[in-house]
Parts: C-alpha cells; structure tokens; sequence
C-alpha cells in the first residue's frame, strides 16, 4: 500500500511564505495602518479641550440656568465655534473679580464674559476677533429719562465694577455718584427699589432687565444709549497666538454659516 506524503516542497513553500509575510514589507505596511488607525481612533484624536471662565451674572449673555449651570448667549456662542473649529469647552463660573488674573496665571485658557476689547485690556492680554457689538445703555425708572450723561449730575449711577459702564461715566466726568457693584444685578435690586437713580451697563443687558426678566420687566426703561460702539472679544493669555487663530476661525465659521444670528434670537429675540 502506498501512503501518501505531504509534498516537501509544499510545505517549504508554506514555512517561506509564513516567513515572508511576516518579515516582509506587506506586514510592516499592515502594521503601520492599524497603529495609525488606532491614533486616530483614540485619546489622541479627541478635539482639543479649553477651560473657560465665564462670569455669569450678565443676563442673557452669561447667566445660570435653573441647576447652576452656565448658559446664555456667549456660551452658546462659543460652543458653536468649538464645533464649527474642531475643539471642546467646560465653561465654570468665575466671578468677575478674579476672572483675568486666572486666565493671566493660566488657571483658564479662555475668559468669555462680554470683555469689551479696549486698547488697555490688549496691552494685557490677546483677544479674539470680535463677536458682538455693543453699547452703553442708562436704565431708569419707568416714566424717567434724560438726554445726555449730564442729566445724571449729583445722580446716584450705579453699574458693575471694572466694565466700560463705570469707565464710561468716570470718562464723562459730569460729577454723578458712582456706585459700584459685583454684580449688575444688584445695582438693579437698588435702581428698582428706589436706592439708585440710574444703572448703567451694556445695551443687551439693559434691555433683558426692562423687557424680560419678570420681576423688573415693565418697572423699568433705558433712556438713553451712548454713541461709541464698543465690541467683544474672548480673552486669553498673552502670547497664546495658538489659540487665537483657533478662536477666530470658529468665529467666522459662525458667522459664515449664520449660527451667530440664531444664537442672537435666541437670547436677545429678532433684530428690528
């Protein structure tokens, strides 16, 4: 009886072959691709994630929502350009006071709480291109108004401390009662309860409390709003040209595909 035998040549050629394989520049290519595709696929590829410092007593730019979570306009905002530009944003809430000395120090990469881009603010820190214009705007009583600043001599002004209100009025030098608050909100507590003439503050602020917050709407009226326009920027470190570009390439692609304008109705209502 005859026994069949494996053929040696075959099973040579198999052990070459196996051998080939995986020594050979087929294997390495293989190799090469899954390394790849598991960088992509992981902790690597994730999108980029800043911190941002948001001080949210600014309705309805920035403000907290019923579980003391961040929200508004400029949350919204930022939030479409991270997506729009490829990164990530845990927004906290950090009072005003000690909101540029963080991002300063680099406790935040990112401050996104209605900053007014001035020339004395760029001397400190770098600042996005601008997202949204404003200006000053003087709430009075329901009933009262004035024509100019001067109106308010001997007035007691109130508006939050360190923004463009309270340098708009000490610029104005027209010899008011300056008081200063943490919070806009609490200037308007003493507006309406009789205890300030005036709160002065930026004009979509000024507009959320005599329209549509329910305990001040219809008690209150803006009078009167300043000339010079002034334009917000998000800040960041000095020198963090990085993220900048970032920031502004996130800002025209929200503008450019109008999701500025949604944001805006959203929080601020329709545009006359």
């Amino acid at each position: 009886m005859i026994t069949a035998q494996a053929s040696p040549m075959t099973h040579t050629a198999a052990g070459l072959n196996h051998k080939t394989w995986l020594g050979g520049p087929m294997f390495r290519r293989v190799i090469l691709a899954l390394i790849t595709l598991a960088l992509l696929c992981g902790p690597a590829a994730a999108a980029e994630k800043f911190i941002v410092a948001s001080d949210c007593t600014w309705p309805p730019m920035e403000m907290l929502d019923a579980n003391k979570q961040p929200e508004g306009f400029s949350t919204d905002y930022l939030r479409a350009m991270g997506k729009a530009a490829g990164f990530e944003v845990e927004v906290r809430n950090i009072a005003w006071d000690g909101i540029f000395g963080g991002v300063a120090t680099g406790q935040y990469d990112i401050v996104a709480s209605s900053v007014t881009i001035t020339p004395e603010r760029e001397k400190q820190f770098d600042f996005s291109a601008p997202y949204y214009e404003v200006v000053q705007a003087v709430v009075l009583p329901a009933g009262k108004s004035i024509k100019t600043l001067a109106d308010l001599k001997g007035k007691k002004v109130g508006g939050q401390i360190g923004t463009t209100g309270i340098f708009v009025m000490r610029k104005a030098n027209v010899n008011a009662d300056i008081k200063e608050y943490d919070d806009v909100g609490l200037a308007i507590q003493d507006l309406v309860g009789g205890r300030l003439d005036a709160v002065i503050c930026d004009d979509p602020v000024a507009m959320y409390y005599v329209n549509k917050k329910p305990d001040t709407a219809g008690k209150l009226n803006i009078s009167f709003k300043a000339d010079e326009k002034e334009y917000y920027g998000f800040t960041v470190r000095k020198g963090r040209k990085d993220l900048v570009e970032k920031l502004n390439k996130g800002i025209a692609a929200v503008k450019a595909s109008g999701e500025d304008r949604k944001i805006a109705e959203k929080w601020l209502g329709k545009s006359n």
